[in-house]
């Protein structure tokens, strides 16, 4: 332990920047109050419900998870393009499903200026209908597949009525992929290998297991053959949808000409694919990890992976901060992002309050002690383990303690959700289960939408995912389950849960 008189405390500064609501009792408060005072967003001006400011350290979080995947995005091949902001509204609706599926969500603008529009102009909701058109014109061969977009991008939807930043805003950042392909194989093994990356982004990067299926054939995306899904369970109980990719089928190269003339000149229609993930990851990682210190944060992601903070007396504060001086060089030399905290104007106490809320997942903590002894006291964000290292190769020491916090993270994720996976093969065994537990519950399924509509009418809970048939061991009926709801015979396995 390091030698410094105030440790503990950091008087009432410390106190202002304290989490007073509990992660267990009121999940809802708790989330609003770490986003605010850790910095990361704040609410939109009144008039404006729904909305919000996105903060240099909430944003910087969002570049970081940006970065991961726009990485990925292009070593296979999507290259990132971008398409205006508004949609015409013939364009909207060329495609049937489309329109029908976002309508109650879409925002219009009638006027430039003073003048009225000839034709209203959507905010878009998702850019199917504006991207779709020009990829018609940029494929004319088969030498032109696959083509492979993606487009950094916000989007608005007017549905949010229960704002929750991150969660749930009426405009939101997200990214979109759109891909076209000479065939089913092609455009599917598209799809795949999309929410294989949106798994490796929770499981890799944001230490969040998750669960990986489809959605139900009445909750796809509109005008999608087949939506497929990475679920993420938080530690209320509720599933996020962290990301979908779909495989579109040709319906939207048919209505928007999408074709191709093949090796043996003759003109065929093109298979499509979309997919996106948004910044509803952030309020995942946020909700998972973070406790009632405040943020909690996977050195992964975190835009400070270490804070090194120097505990002096006036007749040691020279030697102390050279030492300190020296680590955070030597950290940064390494490619560790590293802040040394040598305020003057704040006690250590202060300080090690202040980076716990703001989730800098190692502090190293250096004094007298640790200068005689030439060593580092290292201490983890996530339960306060403290050990103590040598100097010498601090760096590749401190890329073990990196490492670790990712791991405690992800275990302690990773038990929630195996705690939370429970079966049940009735109706009210659904109810209950889900009533007095939560998570996620496993029931065999008919594949009819009305016995959901029964569970979503008693609880608020839905069919979040179901397993990919080479994965179900009910798909085809073969076993003499009947479904949990209507007594049918059951043919796939389907997971409930609430949702946000």
């Amino acid at each position: 332990m390091s030698e410094h008189d105030d440790a503990g405390s950091g008087g009432d500064d410390a106190q202002e920047l304290g989490i007073t609501k509990s992660k267990e009792y009121e999940t809802g408060e708790w989330y609003a109050e770490v986003v605010q005072k850790a910095k990361l967003a704040n609410y939109a001006p009144d008039g404006m419900s729904g909305f919000i400011i996105t903060r240099p350290r909430g944003y910087a979080l969002w570049e970081r998870l940006q970065n991961f995947l726009d990485a990925k995005f292009k070593a296979t091949g999507a290259q990132n393009a971008y398409f205006p902001l508004f949609i015409p509204e013939s364009y909207l609706e060329a495609e049937k499903d489309i329109v029908e599926g976002f309508d109650p969500e879409v925002a219009w603008v009638t006027h430039g200026g003073h003048e009225e529009l000839d034709e209203r102009l959507a905010v878009r909701p998702t850019s199917e209908s504006i991207i779709a058109p020009y990829m018609s014109q940029w494929v004319r061969s088969h030498r032109d597949l696959p083509l492979r977009l993606n487009q950094w991008a916000s989007v608005v939807r007017w549905e949010a009525t229960d704002t929750k930043p991150f969660f749930r805003t009426k405009e939101f950042l997200w990214q979109e992929g759109h891909t076209a392909h000479a065939d089913r194989e092609g455009a599917w093994a598209e799809t795949m290998t999309r929410l294989d990356q949106y798994e490796s982004a929770y499981q890799d990067f944001l230490a969040i297991p998750v669960l990986r299926g489809q959605k139900p054939d009445h909750d796809k995306f509109p005008g999608a053959d087949t939506t497929t899904t990475v679920e993420a369970l938080m530690p209320d109980g509720k599933s996020v949808q962290g990301g979908t990719s779909h495989y579109l089928g040709t319906s939207f190269a048919e209505a928007f000409d999408i074709t191709f003339s093949d090796e043996d000149e003759a003109d065929r229609v093109a298979h499509t694919t979309s997919w996106g993930l948004s910044w509803r990851a952030l309020g995942a990682l946020i909700m998972t990890h973070s406790d009632d210190q405040g943020l909690v944060l996977p050195p992964t992601v975190a835009p400070t992976q270490v804070v090194i903070v120097p505990i002096w007396q006036e007749d040691t504060k020279d030697e102390v901060l050279e030492y300190a001086e020296g680590v955070a060089e030597e950290l940064e030399e390494a490619g560790v992002r590293v802040e040394l905290d040598d305020r003057d104007t704040r006690n250590p106490g202060f300080k090690f309050n202040e980076h716990e809320l703001n989730g800098v997942p190692v502090r190293f903590e250096i004094g007298p002690y640790e200068v005689d002894d030439d060593e580092v006291t290292v201490v983890h964000r996530p339960d306060g383990e403290e050990t103590t290292v040598d100097r010498d190769d601090v760096a590749e020491t401190t890329q073990e303690h990196l490492d670790e916090v990712y791991a405690k993270l992800y275990a302690a994720a990773e038990e929630n959700l195996e705690g939370e996976v429970r079966e049940a093969d009735s109706r009210n065994e659904i109810l209950g289960t889900i009533g007095q537990h939560g998570g996620y519950v496993k029931a065999p399924w008919c594949g009819d939408e009305a016995c959901e509509t029964e569970v979503k009418d008693q609880i608020a809970a839905e069919i979040v995912m179901v397993p990919f048939e080479e994965e179900d061991d009910r798909h085809g009926g073969d076993h003499d389950e009947t479904c949990a709801i209507c007594d049918d015979d059951a043919t796939r396995t389907a997971y409930f849960a609430k949702s946000y």
